[in-house]
């Protein structure tokens, strides 16, 4: 495994290496083979979860931690990220997290960087998102043992979610029975291009689910889109206590990759009651998958001098 740009691009045993690497770390079986390497953050986008949890990660394996500040960057006086990210190479950075608006931009710059840096997709546009993929697979295989024939059900904007395709992509490799419930409007155009069953209904899409994923309405990737307002969501779409307990797996665990809007696509009472507490422990278990994706990437190969 070269970088992480997508769950596509990797194997099984990528991930189940992964995923074990990080129940090391979190029962503290396994140490850092990758202290003193520095990792820079680069968010061009808003963030919360994604980036404290790989700078929380990045410090306890050891690492320096750079948090790049692209506004008052040279990136502002028309320097290409490419090099940049060449330059923050050669001062002694051995791995880049990025997060951007632009789908593919991140594949588009590995090609152009003539040096050995490892790159992490912290979520390109509506392309990918694979290091949520891979601690939502970590917190379902905690909860619920695994997910071959275990039917995922996955609500909400799923058109602009990254977090879904990156999901789709990553548990159709292990046989789970994936479903898709979003509004017309919301959901994918080409859907016999994913390995999944859709549905308008709430009620049919969770009955007998094992898991729930809801998404958050994208508004700020609608562009000029036009949707009916977040009353009308909410009325069709809002999952609560009693529409799990009515249809879903009396085992159900519920989970959103945050952040979660309350009262529209998710009540208040379920996000603070004994199920919504699946949603904390994800961001959790986010620390340790993304010590094992750094400690992975970082501690393969011969050690490389930047300055040489």
């Amino acid at each position: 495994m070269e970088h992480l740009i997508d769950i596509e691009s990797i194997s099984k045993d990528d991930i189940l290496n992964i995923i074990n690497l990080a129940k090391e770390f979190k029962q503290g079986k396994k140490k850092s083979d990758v202290e003193k390497k520095t990792l820079a953050l680069m968010f061009y986008e808003n963030s919360t979860r994604t980036r404290c949890s790989f700078e929380i990660a990045g410090q306890k394996l050891g690492m320096s931690i750079i948090n790049f500040d692209a506004a008052h960057s040279s990136l502002s006086k028309g320097e290409s990220l490419k090099d940049t990210i060449e330059n923050l190479y050669f001062l002694g950075v051995n791995a880049v997290v990025i997060r951007h608006s632009l789908s593919g931009i991140i594949n588009n710059v590995i090609k152009q960087v003539k040096y050995p840096i490892k790159f992490i997709n912290g979520g390109d546009g509506t392309h990918a998102h694979p290091s949520q993929a891979l601690l939502d697979f970590y917190t379902m295989l905690e909860k619920i043992g695994t997910v071959e024939n275990k039917k995922i059900v996955i609500v909400g904007d799923v058109v602009h979610s990254r977090v879904a395709k990156s999901n789709i992509s990553l548990l159709s490799k292990f046989g789970a029975d994936i479903h898709l419930c979003a509004p017309s409007y919301l959901q994918f155009q080409n859907l016999e291009a994913f390995n999944v069953k859709y549905h308008s209904s709430v009620k049919e899409a969770i009955e007998g689910a094992n898991a729930v994923m809801v998404l958050r309405v994208q508004n700020e990737r609608h562009e000029n889109e036009s949707y009916p307002d977040s009353k009308e969501y909410k009325r069709l779409y809002e999952i609560d206590t009693n529409l799990l307990k009515s249809y879903a797996a009396s085992d159900v665990i519920l989970m959103h990759p945050g952040p979660a809007n309350r009262n529209i696509e998710v009540s208040s009472e379920l996000l603070d009651n004994t199920v919504g507490k699946t949603i904390l422990e994800q961001a959790q278990n986010g620390v340790f998958v993304r010590m094992a994706i750094l400690n992975t990437l970082l501690k393969q190969g011969k050690e490389v001098n930047n300055a040489s």
